[in-house]
C-alpha cells in the first residue's frame, strides 16, 4: 500500500484534514497538528506510510524553499541590507557558540572529535519551517523576536554551505562506502578547484539578481498579457524551481537562493501576484513536510534507548535555549523577547537531516549514531510547538512584559490603509488626487502594460486580479480601512463587493458604478458609498450650459449640488424597486417631477440672491 503514490497522497491529505482542525480547536498550532498526523500515519504507529518516506520528506522540503521565496518578497533590498549586522551578529554568535559548547560536551562523552564536530554543526541549526510558520501564524514577524529569529535562521541557511564543504574534510575517504549518485556528488562543481567554485557561486548569485530585474519581470509581463491565470501560476512555479535548481548545481542552499530571488522581485509589480499564486503551494508542501517529519520518528530506536534519547532531546533543547538566551542578552533584547527567541529556536532544523545523512555516507557517523540523531532531530522539531505554547501561556504572563509597548500611530501614507482597485481613467483620477493630498494607496490593476507604465511614473502599482481573496490579503486587506473599487466591469465590481462584504465587513467600500442600474444593485448589497461615474461630469456640463445662458456661477454651483443631493436620495428610494416595470416607471416619473419642483423652489426662494462674490470678476469684465 505504501508503494502507491496515489494511496500515500490520500493518506497524507486525510491525516491533515483530521488532525489539523482538531489541533486548532484545542488551541494548538497547525504545525503541531501536521506533526501529530505524521506520527499517527507513520510506519511506527498505524503504518499507513512505509519507511521509504524519505522521498516524501525530500519532496516536501520544497515547501521550505517556497516559504523563503515568499519571505524574500516581503523584504525590499534596502531593508535586507540594513539587517546585515543583525544577521552576522546574532546569527554568527548563535552558530559559533552552539558548535563550540556542544562539541566540548560530546567530546567529554567520549565521542571522536570528528563525530562531535559533525553532530555539533547539525545541532547548531534550527528549523526554518517550524519557526517562521509559527511566527507567521501568531503575527509576530514585525516584532523584535520575529526579526531576530529570521536573522539567525538566514545566517544558518548561509553557513550550511560552509558546513557541507567542511564535512568531507573530516572523513576518511579511503574507508568511505560507495554512495549513490545524489550523495557522491554533492553539487556539479564539487571536483573543481576552490577558486572556480567560489567564482561560480558568485556568478550564480549575480545571475539571480540580474535575471530578476531584466529577465523574469519582462517574461511575467508577457505572460500577463495573455490573461490566462494558469500561465501565471506556471510562471511563478518556474521561477522558484529554476532558482532552486541553479542553487543546487553550484552547491548553495536552495532555500537561500529562493530567498535571494524573492528579495530581488520584492520591488516588482508582480509581488502580490506571486505571493497569492504560490501561497497555497507553500502551505500544502509545508504541511506535507511537517507530516513527513512526524512519520520519520523511529519509535523502535526510542524503545531501545529511551533514557539516552530522552536525555539527548532535553540536553539539546536546554543547551540551545541557554545559548540563545545569552545571545539575546548580548544584543539587549527584553526579557519576553529573550524567552520567545530561546524557546522558539531551541530545536534542531531540517537541514540537519541533510548534514547527518551526508556524514553517514562519508563514513563519519555509523548507522547507530545516525539513527539516534535523526530521532533526536525529529523529536526536538515535534516538541518545538508544544514548548512554544507552554512558554506563551504559562511563562510569559508571569515573567514577560505584561503590557504592550505604546507606539505612535503609523502615518496613513506609509501604512497604505487605502487599497485602490483599478487604475484606468476613473481610478487614476482618484489615485492622483489622493497622492497629491499626501495619501498613498496600494494600487491593484490587471492591465500589465498599464501597470508597467504607471510604475515608471512613480506609482506603487501591482499587477493582479483583485477578485482573488489571496491577492487582496497579500495587499493588506485585513489592515486596510478603505477599499476603492474603480473597476470598469460591473460584473467584476459586484462580485468583489459581495466577497468583501462577507469576509471583511469592517473595510469601508467606496465603489464606482457605471450607471444607475449598477448603483441599484450595489445599494441593495448594503454598500453606502456608490459613485456613478457619469453623474458629476454630466451635471458639470449642464452647469456650464446654464452659466453660458446667463446664470451666475454660484447659483449654478448651488443648483448642481442640490440636484446631486436630490438625485442620490431618489436613487436610494428607487433601489428597492429597480426592476423596469409599470410601477418602477410610475415611481421614476414621480421622483423626477418632485426633483424638478424642489429645484425650482430653491431657485425662486433666492437663497443665494445676495451672494455675488463668484461672479464679481465676470461682472467687472462686463462693465
Amino acid at each position: 500500500m505504501s508503494g502507491s503514490i496515489l494511496i500515500q497522497a490520500i493518506v497524507f491529505l486525510a491525516g491533515a484534514i483530521i488532525c489539523v482542525p482538531l489541533a486548532k480547536k484545542l488551541g494548538l498550532s497547525s504545525v503541531l497538528g501536521y506533526l501529530l498526523a505524521g506520527i499517527l500515519i507513520g510506519p511506527y504507529m498505524l503504518g499507513f506510510v512505509g519507511e521509504e518516506g524519505d522521498d516524501i520528506l525530500h519532496f516536501a522540503e520544497f515547501g521550505v524553499v517556497m516559504m523563503l521565496f515568499l519571505i524574500g518578497l516581503e523584504i525590499e533590498p534596502k531593508n535586507f541590507w540594513k539587517m546585515r549586522k543583525t544577521i552576522l551578529g546574532m546569527g554568527g554568535a548563535q552558530v559559533v557558540l552552539t558548535i563550540i559548547v556542544s562539541c566540548l560536551v560530546l567530546i567529554l562523552m567520549d565521542l571522536d572529535w570528528k563525530v562531535a564536530l559533525t553532530i555539533s554543526m547539525a545541532v547548531a541549526l534550527s528549523s526554518t519551517a517550524i519557526t517562521l510558520q509559527t511566527i507567521k501564524e501568531k503575527g509576530l514577524f514585525d516584532t523584535v523576536y520575529g526579526t531576530s529569529s529570521f536573522s539567525i535562521l538566514l545566517f544558518q541557511d548561509i553557513i550550511v554551505i560552509l558546513m557541507l564543504a567542511v564535512i568531507p574534510l573530516l572523513s576518511n575517504v579511503e574507508n568511505a562506502p560507495a554512495t549513490d549518485d545524489h550523495s557522491s556528488a554533492t553539487f556539479l562543481l564539487e571536483n573543481l578547484p576552490l577558486g572556480f567554485q567560489a567564482a561560480a557561486i558568485m556568478l550564480s548569485v549575480v545571475f539571480v539578481i540580474v535575471a530578476g530585474r531584466y529577465l523574469i519581470v519582462p517574461i511575467m509581463r508577457r505572460v500577463a498579457t495573455t490573461r490566462v491565470r494558469e500561465l501565471l501560476t506556471a510562471s511563478a512555479l518556474l521561477i522558484v524551481l529554476g532558482i532552486t535548481y541553479l542553487m543546487e548545481l553550484v552547491g548553495l542552499s536552495p532555500a537561500l537562493g529562493a530567498f535571494l530571488g524573492g528579495v530581488v522581485l520584492a520591488t516588482s509589480e508582480f509581488k502580490h501576484e506571486l505571493e497569492s499564486t504560490l501561497e497555497p503551494f507553500k502551505g500544502l508542501l509545508l504541511g506535507l513536510f511537517f507530516m513527513a517529519v512526524g512519520a520519520s520518528i523511529n519509535f523502535i530506536v526510542i524503545g531501545d534507548n529511551p533514557l539516552m534519547i530522552g536525555g539527548l532531546v532535553v540536553g539539546v533543547i536546554a543547551l540551545k535555549a541557554i545559548i540563545l538566551f545569552v545571545v539575546a542578552t548580548m544584543f539587549k533584547l527584553k526579557i519576553d523577547q529573550k524567552l520567545l527567541l530561546a524557546i522558539g529556536l531551541a530545536q534542531i532544523g531540517e537541514f540537519a537531516f541533510v548534514l547527518l545523512s551526508f556524514a553517514f555516507q562519508l563514513n563519519i557517523l555509523d548507522s547507530v549514531q545516525l539513527d539516534v540523531m535523526l530521532v533526536v532531530t525529529a523529536l526536538t522539531m515535534t516538541l518545538a510547538p508544544i514548548l512554544g505554547m507552554v512558554n506563551e501561556r504559562l511563562v510569559l504572563p508571569r515573567i514577560g512584559t505584561k503590557e504592550y509597548e505604546k507606539r505612535p500611530i503609523d502615518h496613513i501614507a506609509k501604512t497604505h490603509k487605502v487599497i485602490l482597485v483599478g487604475f484606468g481613467h476613473f481610478g487614476s483620477t482618484v489615485g492622483r488626487f489622493l497622492r497629491a493630498s499626501g495619501i498613498e494607496a496600494t494600487i491593484l490593476d490587471q492591465d500589465s502594460n498599464r501597470v508597467d507604465l504607471l510604475r515608471k511614473m512613480g506609482f506603487e502599482v501591482y499587477y493582479g486580479d483583485a477578485t482573488r481573496m489571496d491577492l487582496l490579503e497579500s495587499a493588506g486587506i485585513s489592515e486596510a480601512k478603505i477599499l476603492i473599487c474603480a473597476i470598469d466591469d460591473p460584473d467584476t465590481t459586484i462580485y468583489l463587493a459581495k466577497m468583501l462584504k462577507e469576509k471583511y465587513p469592517q473595510v469601508k467600500l467606496m465603489v464606482r458604478a457605471k450607471n444607475r442600474n449598477d448603483a441599484y444593485e450595489l445599494l441593495n448589497l448594503g454598500i453606502e458609498n456608490v459613485y456613478r461615474e457619469s453623474l458629476e461630469t454630466s451635471v458639470k456640463l449642464a452647469g456650464d450650459v446654464l452659466h453660458d445662458m446667463g446664470f451666475r456661477k454660484y447659483t449654478v454651483h448651488r443648483q448642481a449640488q442640490k440636484f446631486i443631493q436630490y438625485d442620490e436620495e431618489s436613487l436610494r428610494r428607487l433601489a428597492e424597486e429597480s426592476k423596469v416595470n409599470d410601477e418602477y416607471i410610475f415611481r421614476v416619473r414621480e421622483e423626477i417631477e418632485q426633483q424638478e419642483k424642489q429645484l425650482e423652489e430653491d431657485l425662486k426662494r433666492g437663497l443665494i440672491e445676495n451672494d455675488k462674490q463668484w461672479d464679481s470678476e465676470l461682472m467687472r469684465l462686463r462693465e
